[in-house]
């Protein structure tokens, strides 16, 4: 399934929407959300809360991708998908 979706986001005090997209792979998936043309990737931890998977030299390179960023659209996911 790579059909993409929007993910709506509330951060700093704005609304903001990413699309996403879902990989499955097996019993795992991941999803798959585009920032500032930066792929960044989400996937359940052992708590099957969602974590992000980008490097920092990625995250020096936007400056709109930020730690505080992740979080919201983690948790935001979380709360989506029922965890």
């Amino acid at each position: 399934m790579d059909e993409p979706f929007l993910i709506p986001v509330s951060y700093l005090g704005k609304d903001l929407e990413y699309e996403g997209r879902l990989h499955i792979m097996g019993y795992l998936h991941k999803i798959e959300i585009n920032i500032d043309g930066i792929p960044v990737i989400f996937e359940p931890d052992e708590e099957r809360n969602y974590r992000a998977l980008v490097s920092h030299e990625q995250i020096n390179k936007s400056k709109q991708l930020s730690a505080g960023l992740l979080q919201a659209i983690a948790m935001r996911l979380n709360s989506l998908l029922g965890h």
